[in-house]
């Protein structure tokens, strides 16, 4: 909850938990068709990273390196 809170207040990035037997255990992103544009995979990544990071998750950086390169950019 932590990590959905943080990302709310500090990114205005509102996720989803998971639902049924999935509750607490998953996120739901809800990057497809008309939002998953590159600007906003970039934006919602880089706010995650740094959200986790902050929350003491090692975290692999580079994330939006990798989303750049599925955009060809």
């Amino acid at each position: 909850m932590k990590v959905r809170k943080a990302l709310l207040e500090n990114f205005g990035i509102e996720i989803g938990g998971g639902l049924g037997d999935l509750a607490g255990k998953i996120w739901r992103v809800g990057l497809m068709g008309h939002a998953s544009c590159a600007r906003n995979v970039f934006v919602f990544l880089s706010a995650l990273e740094t959200v986790l990071k902050a929350e003491g998750v090692k975290v692999q950086s580079g994330a939006p390196v990798a989303a750049g390169k599925v955009y060809g950019i």
